[in-house]
């Protein structure tokens, strides 16, 4: 099966900040692709560039075999419109009900009538449990509930990818795995076809088909979960378990410690 996006040696770079070097993945069909790393590593950067809000330094971004860097404007917005987005917040628009903030890209983007629009919005609130907070405003939703609203408003555009950005972040647990079951279940029912960012191990194990740990510039690993679980490499394991002492910790520390000296040599 063809994929859907294709990452090849991509490069960015913020300044002197290198992000990536050598970038390389593919997204195919139907699949959860879950995307780790640490802070700063480009975890929400790649999903920017995804979307072409963002250029890149080199390397290839192939949309449907389509170089992504050269798509018209009429191509990009065709792309995006393609694309649901979770933002970590939600990102609903305070001054709107739940309702009406579901219902506005459909009214920007469509000339569907009005009775449609709000079958829509009753179908896809009932999805993620939301259906009796129809007319509530934002600031009347817990966290948990802001996220599924705004999983629900990316769907109304009846999108064949999503993308979440750290679904799970800031979710007491029950939030988190109710968030993470509305991803195995929208895979089921809808065939979407699904990038996950998050550095939260539980909700990546629960949902992922494959698993892409970005670290040193590049994706460290890419594998099932069960390849993650029984990995030996000293990187993985320190990320995926959580532990203090590591590859990690060590290369942090002693880059910090070389720019510090460097910095002072130059006084």
């Amino acid at each position: 099966m063809a994929p859907i996006i294709q990452i090849k040696n991509l490069r960015k770079s913020f300044g002197d900040r290198v992000l990536y070097e050598d970038l390389t993945i593919d997204l195919v069909p139907g699949e959860t692709l879950v995307v780790m790393g640490g802070s700063g590593s480009g975890k929400s950067t790649l999903l920017r560039i995804l979307m072409g809000h963002l250029t890149y330094d080199g390397g290839n971004v192939l949309v449907h075999t389509h170089e992504l860097s050269q798509f018209s404007r009429r191509e990009l917005n065709a792309w995006r419109l393609s694309v649901g987005v979770l933002f970590q917040t939600g990102a609903l628009f305070n001054s709107m009900t739940l309702r009406e903030n579901l219902a506005l890209p459909v009214r920007e983007h469509t000339d569907l009538p009005e009775e449609l629009i709000d079958i829509m919005i009753k179908i896809y609130l009932q999805l993620v449990g939301l259906r009796d907070s129809i007319d509530r405003m934002p600031s009347e939703l817990s966290g948990g509930m802001k996220k599924r609203g705004g999983l629900a408003r990316a769907l109304m555009m009846q999108p064949r990818i999503l993308f979440y950005d750290e679904p799970t972040a800031g979710l007491d647990p029950v939030s988190s795995a109710q968030v993470a079951q509305l991803i195995l279940d929208l895979k089921e029912k809808m065939n979407v076809t699904s990038v996950v960012i998050t550095h939260d191990m539980k909700a990546a194990f629960a949902v992922a088909d494959r698993l892409a740990l970005l670290a040193e510039r590049r994706f460290h690993m890419v594998g099932r979960p069960e390849e993650f679980r029984t990995t030996t490499d000293p990187l993985v394991r320190q990320f995926v378990d959580g532990l203090l002492d590591g590859p990690l910790s060590a290369k942090a520390d002693q880059k910090a410690y070389e720019a510090d000296l460097l910095k002072r040599e130059t006084l």
